[in-house]
């Protein structure tokens, strides 16, 4: 997995990682999409270019993708620390926000 960014502790929800269950889909293949810059099919214009700033400036990322049932799934990467690290990245449903 070629990353653009740092993703930090990785962390999951239990919604979410019951609906990745109930799905057959594993939070591998999201957190991999994430890490590489794809944001997701259920993420605006606008949102994704908010992300490909906060690239340059070390903001908050967000991703948004449909399960196999149609259940939205977001991974959230924290915003840089004052030392410049982004601490976690975190697979939630948006209900658990």
């Amino acid at each position: 997995m070629t990353k653009c960014f740092s993703l930090g502790r990785l962390l999951s929800t239990p919604g979410a990682l019951e609906a990745l269950q109930t799905n057959g889909q594993s939070p591998v293949e999201f957190v991999s999409r994430h890490a590489k810059g794809d944001w997701g099919e259920e993420l605006c214009p606008e949102d994704k270019l908010l992300n490909d700033q906060s690239l340059l400036d070390g903001s908050r990322l967000l991703s948004a993708y449909k399960l196999k049932d149609g259940t939205k799934l977001w991974i959230i990467t924290e915003a840089v620390d004052d030392d410049g690290n982004r601490a976690a990245t975190t697979c939630l449903l948006p209900s658990e926000y």
